[in-house]
């Protein structure tokens, strides 16, 4: 059972991931790498502000812009310089494992005696309770954000952005800055996964990121495959749906350690998830 719980508050954790993916990816079909960097970016920069005894109204706004400025230059290195945006996006991820040492000072730091989010906030006296509590509220906080900016003029403006980029421009909408305010947004809600999992995890790490893109990609198909099936049009129910996706792909890693098969193995076990729930409509599309 502990194994469940854990999961299920690793995939609140991971919803700012599944969410930036989701933009990235199915609103503006980026295909963003920046993910990696700027996941790790967001643990790096709450792990250094921590040990500096930084208040949580700092920290939290200081990974949000740091996030934001990752993806911002991806868009800027895509759309200015015109470098095709996985090649934008490996070339800021690189750079970013250079800035995330240089600003955590090591490769890691512990936080287990660092007062966070989920020690300053005290609901209940059971611990997995009470980050459950705070994530379930964090997380609620940011779908409605993310789901009412989706909904505003300049949120549907991004949608089309990526379903019809010529039609939007020529009604007179700057494409490229939309794509660079979309991968901004996109990574800055990345970095927020980072910055959940540091303090819940309790370290930072600058290897945390490598090859955490797969979790969010993950996330998005199993939600996509739902939404597809169900030709779901909603937004909001869209959102809900990629959170969903993230918590069912921690579950499935969760009763895969809890059978018994090897913790060494679990990148091998995710990667092969992924190739499943990617490859499995298709062939059964082609079988019909």
């Amino acid at each position: 059972m502990d194994f469940y719980l854990t999961a299920l508050l690793q995939g609140l954790c991971y919803a700012g991931i599944a969410y930036g993916i989701y933009i990235s990816m199915k609103i503006f079909n980026i295909p963003d790498i920046t993910t990696d960097g700027s996941y790790a970016l967001g643990g790096v920069v709450t792990g250094a502000l921590l040990t500096h005894n930084e208040p949580g109204y700092i920290i939290l706004p200081a990974v949000v812009l740091a996030g934001a400025l990752a993806g911002a230059l991806t868009g800027f290195i895509h759309t200015k310089l015109k470098i095709n945006a996985l090649l934008a996006g490996i070339l800021v991820m690189t750079a970013l494992y250079s800035v995330n040492l240089t600003i955590l000072g090591r490769s890691n730091v512990p936080l287990l005696t660092m007062p966070t989010l989920f020690t300053s906030i005290v609901v209940t006296t059971n611990v997995n309770q009470n980050s459950l509590f705070i994530l379930l509220a964090f997380v609620a906080l940011v779908t409605i954000i993310i789901g009412y900016l989706l909904k505003t003029d300049f949120g549907i403006a991004m949608r089309a952005t990526g379903n019809s980029e010529p039609m939007i421009r020529a009604l007179g909408v700057n494409t490229d800055r939309m794509k660079i305010i979309g991968l901004a947004i996109a990574n800055a809600l990345t970095a927020l996964s980072g910055y959940l999992i540091a303090q819940q995890q309790g370290f930072a790490d600058i290897s945390m990121g490598i090859g955490i893109v797969i979790v969010g990609l993950g996330s998005v198909i199993i939600a996509e495959t739902v939404i597809n099936w169900l030709q779901i049009t909603s937004v909001w129910l869209s959102l809900l749906l990629v959170l969903a996706g993230a918590i069912i792909f921690q579950f499935v890693l969760a009763f895969t350690l809890s059978i018994g098969v090897d913790a060494n193995l679990l990148k091998l076990i995710t990667a092969i998830f992924v190739l499943i729930i990617v490859g499995l409509p298709r062939l059964t599309t082609r079988s019909e």
